[in-house]
């Protein structure tokens, strides 16, 4: 059972650090509570332990020193999950998905009506609404609980990804973000430094949201990451 961090409050100083196998539990509950569009599944889909095995089983488990989190007042309250080795990723998933898939028909007759529909999507529409994405390239997923998310607090959890796969000698990287109306916007994606690639409308959304959402690829070159040098040794929002 997932369960969420002992509060739910956030005040300064905001901290970057890596990922530590203790933070484990707070970074699943907190894929969950953001995973509806900012906010918690559930209205979606109702099976939180098998929604977050499936987001970031690969990351904590086989690739947890690319991960990071951020920290406000000794609470995890966001995270950024990355990926340097694609190709190991993308067997992990090909594998995971028939383990999921077995788990998923042993619990399906339990599931509410909303999580059926989910689950349909899942099996006849997801994989064509996903826009295409390089291969091997590293990549990364990022989210922030509502009172986390500012543009400063994004831009230091991805810089201080950005400045490990320099380090790391890695040329570009991707995400694929959702973006609507009013939030993950293209001038949004371009202020990071990030270029939208292409997007499709995530369809199991339009009965819960009044304007059509999409997921977006956005990719950055990291050939000049001078900028982020001078960033590198301290990561705290006083």
């Amino acid at each position: 059972m997932i369960k969420p961090p002992a509060a739910e409050t956030a005040t300064p100083p905001c901290v970057i650090r890596n990922y530590r196998p203790s933070d484990r539990e707070a970074v699943r509950w907190l894929c969950c509570q953001t995973g509806f569009l900012g906010q918690p599944i559930d209205p979606v889909f109702s099976d939180r332990e098998l929604f977050a095995d499936f987001l970031t089983n690969y990351y904590l488990e086989r690739e947890p020193e690319s991960a990071f989190v951020m920290e406000i007042a000794g609470e995890v309250r966001g995270y950024l999950l990355g990926c340097r080795q694609p190709l190991r990723n993308q067997f992990h998933n090909f594998i995971q998905n028939f383990r999921l898939a077995a788990r998923i028909v042993w619990r399906y007759p339990r599931y509410n009506a909303a999580s059926k529909r989910f689950i349909h999507w899942m099996l006849s529409n997801a994989w064509r609404e996903v826009p295409a994405a390089p291969r091997r390239t590293a990549h990364f997923h990022i989210n922030l609980l509502a009172d986390a998310r500012s543009m400063f607090n994004t831009r230091l959890l991805i810089d201080a990804y950005l400045q490990y796969l320099a380090d790391n000698g890695e040329k570009r990287v991707y995400g694929q973000m959702v973006s609507f109306a009013n939030r993950r916007g293209e001038k949004m994606f371009q202020r990071y430094g990030f270029r939208v690639l292409n997007k499709t409308e995530i369809t199991k959304y339009r009965r819960l949201h009044p304007e059509p959402v999409y997921l977006c690829t956005v990719i950055k070159d990291l050939e000049d990451f001078s900028q982020f040098k001078s960033q590198k040794t301290t990561m705290v929002n006083n």
